[in-house]
């Protein structure tokens, strides 16, 4: 078990009431009768509802005096269990039970003439082809949420710390796993089942169950020549020794996320791999001891770009060095070198959008691709008041990352 696993794993009931008053604040400042959120991430934000979202459309509607809400009869049961929603409309299933018209019902219902939403209708996924919801009220957009998700209360931080430890943990059952001869799909499935038992068993009733069909930790990697593709496929080959490995491993702890990465080699390590890992490495630590609050987001990719300019290899770059994480694997800010520019041309943005602050968490993550194989870390890496918190901490160093 990892040392700190008595840190809490679900987030109290004060953050959503925090969230909730914080978007009836918005809301007053607005001629709107109700704010509401299509996004299912969203939803679970800011009442710890959590769903799939499919072609079923899921309204939640904040008024001054009312959290409200339409589903799919299939959702009834479980929402209704929920304490901070009072209101529960339902229609049978998309699209015979008309769920906008029922939606438009719900506000109907509740007073509500304009609406200050996340979207004007359901978003397009597993095949939906509602109408829009602005042909039964008015609505104007507002993205609050995703702005509010950017820096983290420090009860999140705890979630991300929690789920930093069992990725570790993973990752050490994943490489205890790794040797010629395995297939990585088996290594990947057995590290993940340990490190989910492991996480299990420890944490007992103390765990939110929030996956279907899996389990709450996963560890695998992309392996040879699919290594030189950041986001390559898992192989169909087995492993042989001098093959690179990139690695990732997270948990999900009350939906929440971390991301651990590193890059390993399967025995032995040639010249050229020992020379693009040692630059690779050297790019993370500079972006990372590049962070604190009040530094340009963008400043800390220009560092990193900079560094490999020096090195000759930019042409072997493929990305920027990171992005926030939380309930989502990639959320903004984006460590980008465009960061500034993107927040000055948003009438939206203003300067303070543009630089680190407390709360945000971010993948330090640069990354360079030969022909032949891909090199990159990620770790997870806090900003704190004073400077940051690295909070996954599997060894970095090539030593360490020999198996």
């Amino acid at each position: 078990m990892p040392e700190g696993a008595n840190l809490p794993t679900e987030l109290p009931d004060e953050e959503y009431e925090t969230r909730l008053g914080t978007v009836r604040e918005k809301l007053a400042e607005t001629d709107a009768d109700a704010a509401g959120w299509f996004g299912a991430t969203s939803i679970g934000y800011l009442t710890g509802f959590h769903h799939i979202q499919t072609e079923r459309p899921v309204v939640l509607a904040v008024t001054p005096e009312t959290i409200a809400i339409t589903v799919p009869r299939l959702e009834r049961e479980r929402v209704e269990e929920n304490p901070r929603i009072e209101r529960v409309e339902t229609y049978f299933d998309y699209p015979q039970g008309r769920p906008i018209e029922t939606i438009a019902g719900m506000l109907d219902g509740l007073g509500v003439e304009q609406v200050i939403a996340d979207a004007e209708g359901a978003p397009g996924v597993m095949g939906y082809e509602g109408e829009s919801l602005t042909e039964f009220v008015d609505i104007t957009t507002q993205s609050w949420i995703d702005r509010m998700r950017w820096a983290k209360s420090d009860a999140e931080v705890d979630l991300v710390r929690e789920s930093a430890r069992w990725a570790n943990l993973a990752h050490r059952y994943l490489a205890g796993e790794t040797e010629p001869g395995v297939h990585p799909a088996t290594a990947s499935q057995r590290a993940s089942l340990r490190g989910s038992r492991a996480m299990l068993d420890a944490l007992g009733d103390r765990y939110v169950p929030l996956t279907r069909g899996g389990g709450p930790v996963h560890a695998g990697y992309i392996t040879g020549p699919q290594t030189r593709l950041p986001h390559g496929h898992t192989a169909n080959r087995r492993l042989e020794r001098g093959d690179v490995l990139i690695t990732g491993a997270s948990a999900n702890v009350d939906g929440y996320f971390s991301e651990l990465e590193r890059t390993m080699f399967v025995g032995e390590v040639s010249e050229e791999h020992e020379h693009y890992f040692e630059i690779m490495l050297e790019a993370q630590t500079i972006a990372i001891e590049a962070m604190e609050p009040g530094v340009e987001i963008a400043a800390v990719d220009e560092a990193v770009w900079s560094y490999f300019e020096k090195q000759g290899v930019t042409d072997l770059a493929q990305h920027h060095v990171g992005h926030n994480i939380g309930m989502g694997g990639h959320e903004p800010p984006y460590i980008d070198r465009g960061w500034t520019t993107h927040c000055e041309e948003r009438e939206s943005r203003d300067a303070d959008d543009a630089v680190m602050e407390p709360g945000h968490i971010y993948t330090i993550e640069p990354g360079i691709y030969t022909e032949e194989a891909g090199y990159r870390h990620s770790d997870t890496v806090a900003v704190t008041e004073d400077g940051t918190e690295q909070l996954t901490y599997f060894p970095r160093d090539l030593d360490g990352n020999i198996v």
